[in-house]
């Protein structure tokens, strides 16, 4: 049964509440299987029934040897509980798979589940948002993290609850028998929530420690990775491998640092509690020796004592789980508590799109920075009109392109298109009718014909052809082993940067946009494949609104308007032939190129 037919709490609320309510993580554990609680109590009703052999056999043992140290014992009994024990125990293989069959399916579908709707948060979550945290944490939280909040719930179905019942059942099996022995096993029970509670601080702080340093790490990871065919062109290797090894040693400090804390704290229970055992078998043959109980009575109750002892021991031993568990609640309730959503949250769905911009005193500044990126940029492009955007590096011209995309937000200012403030508009509605083309060529590991038609049904074969011929890929499909349908790598791993590139701008061609987004779309082809490409470009924008950002000057001459910039701010606009007589900053970027 697929994860959406079952029925699954809202996990994004779930967290959003959490943030708002910190140091509860049961209560956030407990929402994530709303839906799943009568799967959640059936386990543990088979949990209860397998267990049972745990607190019946120290009865049944007492009352076996009692029977037997007495003269004139009535063996009946003695076969009687010899009987109960074997059913008991024979018990366990059916009702054990039926408790783990509930658990394990109320944890995998919360797991999926929470995954699932991690995926679709970081969809909606603002770009800013995905610029400020690196993709190697990302998949550490939505991997890692996830992962241990599954781990923290079966640790508290199969050791925090079966303790919870040891306890119970051992004090109150004991408190039917004799009071003394009950109160000596209640005496044992604040010294371990005062030996959890001395440790508990420094052991949370010792997990987030190495969470965020595990964060840090994936992050270095991913990057180095991505930088590899770089560091080895330069032969950067030894320095590559210097700077992810001071990652790693910060990891090995903090993870060493952990792991002596649980040592010190697992070590300081188990001392403490032998002990106390020590005393109980003290304190219990001392009653027998005076008759106040039997012999049997005192292998009962150090049994009983044992059960308590092996479970608060369980407790202690498996708080530092329960601590990796929390922070990872911690840090999966960053993601999902983000109010930090796509930068506009309108709803005016566009009709059909003319193309009329107008950019109204624009000032623009990253969140991390006081510095203006633009600063009082004033635009009015008419619909079907081309604009280029050319300047010197950092003058601002792909924010523009980001800007008008909806990625970001001024910072004062407003964008309008036909008129309609983009704040009115529904993002994506209104970006299902763009296009966009980025200097960094973007695909993923799917066949070509896949990364063409990304988000499109019933493609023709004859608009793929044209399509194909357009972007002048036909001479790459016809050189690759299973032509359209051939897997190009990871990134497009197996393509060279300008196959990759008419890729992208075949993406673009075939969704048919009513305004086109081209960032350096040539910049990665040879003379021949770009004057193909450009004869191609010219047949794609006519009639549609297009922004170019260009480098190369000499592949904008027929902009309609060229828009130098710098500083954030616009220098000049006109025609190539207007610039180029005016002899002004276009004029002076041409002849640095010529």
């Amino acid at each position: 049964m697929g994860i959406r037919s079952m029925e699954t709490p809202d996990f994004e609320r779930v967290f959003m509440d959490a943030g708002g309510r910190k140091g509860r993580p049961f209560r956030t554990l407990w929402r994530l299987y709303r839906g799943q609680r009568i799967n959640l109590l059936l386990s543990l009703l088979f949990f209860i029934i397998k267990h049972s052999p745990v607190w019946i056999m120290s009865v049944l043992t007492a009352d076996m040897i009692n029977i037997i140290s007495r003269p004139d014992a009535d063996l009946k009994w003695f076969w009687i509980d010899a009987a109960v024990l074997f059913a008991v125990v024979l018990q366990n293989v059916a009702t054990q798979t039926l408790h783990v069959s509930f658990m394990s399916r109320s944890s995998r579908l919360m797991e999926a589940g929470l995954r699932g709707t991690m995926m679709r948060k970081l969809q909606h979550l603002s770009m800013s948002y995905h610029s400020e945290l690196r993709s190697g944490k990302m998949q550490a939280k939505v991997l890692r993290d996830v992962e241990q909040i599954e781990l923290l719930s079966k640790q508290v179905m199969y050791s925090f609850v079966p303790a919870i019942l040891n306890i119970i059942a051992a004090v109150t099996i004991a408190a039917a028998t004799s009071l003394a022995v009950a109160s000596l096993f209640v005496v044992l029970l604040p010294f371990a929530g005062g030996l959890v509670y001395f440790f508990r601080n420094k052991i949370r702080q010792r997990n987030r420690d190495f969470r965020r340093q595990i964060e840090e790490m994936s992050g270095a990871v991913a990057e180095s990775v991505e930088m590899l065919p770089v560091t080895k062109a330069h032969g950067l290797e030894d320095i590559e491998i210097e700077k992810v090894n001071g990652t790693l040693y910060n990891l090995r400090g903090k993870g060493y640092r952990l792991d002596i804390t649980e040592a010190v704290f697992g070590a300081s229970g188990w001392v403490t509690f032998t002990l106390f055992q020590v005393i109980c078998l003290t304190f219990t043959c001392m009653l027998a020796y005076q008759g106040r109980i039997q012999i049997g009575d005192v292998v009962m109750y150090q049994g009983l004592f044992g059960t308590i002892m092996m479970s608060i021991n369980n407790l202690i031993n498996v708080y530092p789980q329960f601590a990796k568990g929390f922070e990872s609640i911690h840090s999966v309730t960053e993601v999902l508590a983000s109010t930090e959503t796509d930068e506009y949250q309108g709803t005016k769905v566009p009709g059909s799109i003319r193309g009329e911009f107008r950019f109204e005193n624009v000032r623009f500044h990253y969140k991390d920075t006081d510095k203006h990126v633009l600063n009082g940029f004033t635009l009015d492009v008419k619909p079907g009109e081309t604009i280029a955007l050319v300047g010197e590096s950092g003058a601002g011209k792909s924010t523009v392109l980001n800007l008008a995309i909806g990625f970001y937000r001024p910072t004062s200012g407003r964008i309008l298109l036909d008129g309609v403030p983009f704040d009115e508009l529904d993002m994506r509605a209104y970006r299902r009718q763009i296009a966009v083309v980025p200097q960094n060529t973007v695909l993923f590991s799917g066949t070509i014909r896949q990364n063409i038609t990304y988000g499109l049904t019933n493609v023709s074969e004859e608009e793929l052809e044209r399509v194909i011929r357009m972007a002048n890929l036909q001479d790459v499909i016809a050189a690759m082993p299973d032509g359209l349908d051939t897997m190009i790598g990871e990134h497009g791993g197996k393509l060279s940067g300008g196959q990759r590139q008419r890729i992208a701008i075949a993406r673009a061609m075939i969704r048919n946009p009513r305004i086109i987004f081209l960032d350096e779309a040539t910049s990665a082809l040879d003379n021949i494949s770009e004057f193909v490409v450009q004869k191609a470009m010219r047949e794609l924008i006519r009639g549609r609104t297009t922004f170019i950002v260009a480098h190369r000057l000499s592949t904008i001459r027929d902009a309609d308007r060229i828009v130098v910039m710098k500083n954030g701010r616009i220098q000049e606009v006109g025609s190539y032939e207007e610039l180029m007589q005016r002899r002004g900053e276009f004029y002076q970027l041409k002849q640095l190129q010529a």
